[in-house]
């Protein structure tokens, strides 16, 4: 089989040879025997590395055996080993032996919500936050693995909806909800943070912008909110959809903001942007689409570098619904360390070298498969056997790099 890249997204598979892929020998001298013979052992060693770097192209996610078949749209990896994942019917899951075994639990008296994320520092420590109206919108903590788990906040306001939650580190944290209307009836997103990991405190709705009618967030994949991990700016984004797709900017934390309108579909209710992240200050995108016409084409993803002030749609297609995406950490911490080097030799007066554009790697996650992207060169469609019935819906990228991915029905799967 051979692999060939195509200027459209994914990948063109076409079959090239059957039979025997060997040279047939001909009469001749013992010297041209022999010839023939290595030319022959080097054709074959050729064909089984070619044969082998095909398989590895169109190779699917490795599948994990996660004991549960509870619809799963929270995962979080603190390491290659240690994973977290959440979802339906008050679900938590943990491997601490990178898969290999997955051990599911159920938090005491929330069997009834849906935990739409789960934010893991260790093994031990993990938050949990679940999506629904007024009071099943709730946050979690563990410290001891799940064996005893803290209500830290539950949502009073009948109208309000958790959708997100991210944390810089892990004592400040953050949680989105959909707007509900301030005291003068005016829509405002609700933004929570945390100062020690253990209370939360809203954003005072004076503080925010205002939210157009028909505007909300997505609960889809905990990645509506961006954030830097260890920023020591406090950058804070979040993506919206409906009516309108914006996204919502502050450099400070909350305290002030601002809103960007994007090119993003929108209109029905079910259509905008589901997924943001940033892999610094500067260089960022936005996922999305109609997740009821998942396969419908369209401006569903977009790209800035200027913190999201501006974004310029993809040039891929054709796209799809996509409900989230994810930089890998470990090529992001490569370019992260090379601009350091680069700004080092600059403070030190020397001669900056001309670098190419820094390494780049993210994945993107569609209904039944995930792009896996390195540019410049085409992207790469991985997807799970035909007929497995297998469903994506949120990842979460290791720090060695490759990304975890979960979905329905207890899907987990790794792409390296």
């Amino acid at each position: 089989m051979v692999v060939t890249r195509g200027a459209s997204v994914g990948l063109r598979v076409r079959a090239v040879c059957d039979g025997d892929a060997s040279l047939h020998l001909k009469n001749g001298s013992a010297e041209e025997d022999k010839g023939m013979r290595m030319r022959q052992l080097g054709m074959r060693t050729l064909l089984l590395l070619w044969l082998a770097a095909s398989a590895v192209a169109q190779s699917g996610p490795a599948v994990q055996l996660s004991h549960t078949t509870e619809s799963l749209r929270g995962v979080s990896a603190v390491s290659r080993e240690i994973v977290w994942a959440s979802g339906t019917h008050g679900t938590y899951l943990r491997t601490t032996d990178g898969g290999r075994t997955w051990t599911p639990g159920q938090v005491p008296e929330a069997g009834a919500i849906d935990f739409r994320a789960v934010v893991a520092f260790s093994a031990d420590e993990a938050f949990l936050m679940s999506a629904g109206p007024g009071e099943q919108s709730r946050i979690y903590h563990t410290g001891d693995g799940g064996q005893h788990w803290t209500l830290q906040f539950t949502n009073r306001d009948p109208k309000g909806f958790f959708d997100s939650m991210a944390f810089w580190d892990s004592k400040h944290g953050v949680v989105l909800g959909d707007p509900v209307p301030d005291e003068a009836g005016k829509l405002k997103f609700e933004v929570l943070l945390t100062d020690d990991g253990e209370q939360w405190r809203r954003v005072p709705a004076a503080q925010l912008p205002a939210a157009l009618e028909g505007e909300g967030a997505f609960a889809a994949s905990n990645t509506c909110v961006a954030i830097i991990p260890g920023d020591l700016d406090s950058n804070l984004w979040f993506g919206t959809g409906g009516k309108v797709a914006r996204v919502f900017h502050s450099g400070d934390r909350g305290k002030t903001w601002e809103v960007f309108e994007t090119p993003m579909v929108h209109g029905p209710e079910s259509a905008g942007i589901f997924s943001i992240a940033f892999r610094d200050s500067k260089r960022g995108v936005i996922a999305g689409g109609d997740y009821k016409h998942p396969n419908q084409d369209g401006p569903n993803l977009a790209f800035t570098n200027d913190g999201g002030k501006s974004w310029e749609l993809s040039k891929l297609h054709p796209l799809a619904y996509f409900s989230a995406a994810v930089y890998d950490r470990r090529v992001d911490a490569e370019a992260r360390r090379e601009r350091a080097i680069e700004l080092k030799a600059e403070i030190k007066g020397n001669k900056a070298r001309v670098k190419a554009i820094p390494p780049e790697r993210w994945f993107l996650v569609g209904q039944d498969f995930v792009f896996d992207l390195r540019p410049p060169a085409d992207p790469q469609r991985v997807s799970p056997k035909k007929g497995s019935g297998m469903k994506f819906n949120a990842a979460s990228a290791f720090p060695e790099g490759g990304v975890v991915v979960v979905g329905a029905a207890g899907t987990v799967a790794v792409v390296p």
